[in-house]
């Protein structure tokens, strides 16, 4: 099931996902004992972790939520690149949640490695099972991709493992870590956080027109049996 909610600006935007986070949360936690989310990294999700942080400290169950994250750049945890340095610096250091429930990509170690062993720590949280985290956040560049399934690489089309790394030939060539297809498509919950006039076109592209994946990789997310939302700004819609 796909839908798509429409927030005024970026500020509603995030409240719509904190409240999303909020009530997947206490879902999950009352039936689970636990509530999974991989977050991403952007400036989106950056104002969406402040309000987590302030709003919503004691709204969530924060000692029973296990984070991840479905993408990193392969630099050290301190690097300002760093998406978990974003989300300890914005949302981790502001709320009580055990060190131990927080697992992040190495993105220090070569790639290969990073992406192996973020494999392995997959594996034993979830059992050796496909994971089925509860809620994976996600975010849309210009050029259509999401978590760093970029346009025209391998990673696209990794169907066995559930963690590669990637090398994205932009203008600034760096090596990725990414969560791949199967793990994205086998969550419980998707959202994409999608903001401001210069996301229009291609979210356009992606929702309405010619299906492209290997062009634009965000038409590849599509939960096998779990529900994909896209919440978007006014001005990210304006042209669907």
């Amino acid at each position: 099931m796909t839908n798509i909610r429409v927030a005024p600006d970026v500020a509603a935007l995030a409240r719509t996902a904190a409240n999303t986070i909020q009530a997947l949360s206490q879902r999950a936690i009352s039936q689970s004992g636990r509530f999974t989310i991989a977050l991403s990294g952007g400036s989106t999700p950056k104002t969406l972790f402040q309000l987590l942080a302030s709003d919503y400290k004691e709204a969530v169950d924060w000692e029973n939520v296990y984070v991840f994250w479905g993408d990193e750049r392969c630099v050290p945890p301190d690097d300002a690149d760093s998406n978990f340095r974003m989300a300890r610096e914005t949302l981790l250091d502001y709320v009580p949640i055990s060190e131990a429930n927080i697992f992040r990509i190495k993105g220090e170690l070569p790639p290969s490695d990073g992406a192996a062993q973020y494999e392995l720590t997959l594996r034993g949280v979830f059992k050796d099972q496909l994971p089925r985290l509860d809620l994976i956040l996600l975010g849309m560049g210009d050029d259509g991709h999401t978590a760093s399934l970029f346009p025209g690489t391998d990673a696209l089309n990794e169907r066995q493992k559930w963690v590669i790394p990637n090398h994205v030939l932009t203008a600034k060539q760096t090596w990725r870590i990414t969560f791949t297809l199967p793990v994205i498509n086998n969550a419980a919950n998707v959202m994409f956080l999608v903001a401001g006039t210069g996301k229009a076109e291609t979210l356009k592209r992606v929702l309405k027109g010619e299906y492209k994946p290997t062009e634009l990789p965000s038409q590849l997310i599509k939960p096998t049996d779990g529900t994909l939302v896209w919440a978007v700004d006014h001005a990210a819609q304006s042209l669907l």
